[in-house]
């Protein structure tokens, strides 16, 4: 068997990543004010040394408002972003993974209690919920209070509101940047024909459905430093068959992020809707991302449910996606990276630390882990 292509390197925009293996986010409901803690130390760090590619931190809000709970992660304050600071020093000190954040906006999927807790809307008048924004003023189900339709200066506030957070995550030293257009939040909101009942320059038409993500999208990259990488998470189906947002609207939208600089598109989908029926298994969202990378021809993540390492190398090698992100098969298995490249007869990193764990672990150990200590 020739060498393996999950463990090949890539390049997105101006970061080389060592493998294709990447740590997608991970949304923990376990922040305080937004801010990162001890819990997001280990979750993390654990990655930072099992040999991956590139992690994410899960959906982070980019105010208050956009949320999805009490308990996600923020960027809006400098308390926010201090304590990110120091988990992703922290990964940069004892790993090799580059280390990426994904802004995102919950729109009228916000307010909700913590998943543990039942994960119901939680109204305004609740000390722990608040007032909810959308495209238009319908709610995702009868379950959730009606949102807010934004104004003009509501968007206006959206775009301000993730420029800002990305410039501090710049800031921070992320060096991966992916904006969530997906899963029915607030961005996926506009897209959709379900959930975008404007009648202005920003509903009905596909044009006019794109044209908000696609400003926040340009407010981003006005910013974002062009040595590091730009993306987007997308939903390619709403899997409704009365819905236009289908693979095909996806693929269009894509081409428009190609055209204003973005450098990946990671393809999930569904999420908007309630009457969703989704045929999920193994890879069941790779054709979508292999219809993508295709017509589009960005360099794409594939999604859900990939947990082999054989099953991993074997969508790369069939050119339905140039990376594959895990979630659960993570939290399953903290160190897949090395499993994998003992299946695959590959490399992967590890931390020295654990140099004597595996007899099979192959490559070099991390530079630079342990530090050196300053003097």
């Amino acid at each position: 068997m020739s060498a393996s292509k999950l463990f090949s390197p890539i390049t997105l925009g101006g970061v080389d990543l060592a493998n294709r293996i990447i740590v997608a986010p991970m949304c923990q409901y376990s922040a305080v004010n937004g801010d990162v803690t001890d819990w997001h130390l280990m979750h993390l760090g654990q990655f930072a040394v099992s040999g991956v590619g590139l992690i994410f931190v899960e959906a982070t809000g980019v105010s208050p408002e956009g949320r999805i709970s009490p308990g996600c992660v923020g960027l809006w304050s400098d308390e926010n972003q201090a304590a990110l600071t120091r988990v992703v020093g922290f990964c940069n000190d004892f790993g090799n993974a580059k280390m990426g954040i994904q802004l995102a906006h919950a729109g009228r999927k916000a307010s909700t209690d913590l998943p543990w807790r039942g994960a119901a809307p939680l109204p305004a008048s609740d000390p722990r919920g608040w007032q909810t924004v959308a495209p238009s003023a319908t709610p995702y189900n009868q379950a959730f209070p009606a949102p807010t339709a934004l104004d003009e200066a509501g968007m206006a506030k959206v775009i301000d509101d993730f420029r800002a957070a990305a410039k501090r995550a710049d800031a921070i030293g992320f060096e991966v940047l992916e904006i969530h257009m997906a899963h029915g939040y607030l961005l996926h909101q506009f897209l959709s024909p379900l959930s975008n009942q404007r009648n202005d320059g920003y509903g009905g038409s596909l044009e006019g459905r794109m044209r908000f993500p696609l400003e926040v999208f340009a407010a981003v990259r006005d910013i974002w430093p062009t040595h590091k990488a730009l993306g987007v998470r997308i939903s390619a189906t709403d899997w409704v068959e009365s819905s236009s947002w289908s693979v095909a609207e996806a693929s269009c939208f894509t081409g428009a992020l190609k055209a204003a600089g973005a450098e990946f598109i990671d393809v999930s989908s569904g999420g908007n809707s309630p009457a969703q029926k989704i045929d999920a298994g193994p890879g069941y969202q790779t054709g979508f991302a292999a219809t993508i990378k295709r017509e589009v021809g960005l360099p794409t993540m594939a999604v859900g449910q990939i947990t082999q390492p054989h099953q991993a190398e074997a969508i790369l090698r069939s050119d339905q996606a140039d990376m594959v992100a895990l979630a659960r098969g993570m939290l399953n298995d903290p160190r897949w990276a090395w499993h994998a490249a003992e299946a695959l007869n590959a490399q992967a990193a590890y931390a020295p630390q654990y140099m004597r764990s595996n007899r099979a672990l192959r490559g070099e150990p991390i530079p630079g882990n342990p530090p050196i200590p300053s003097q």
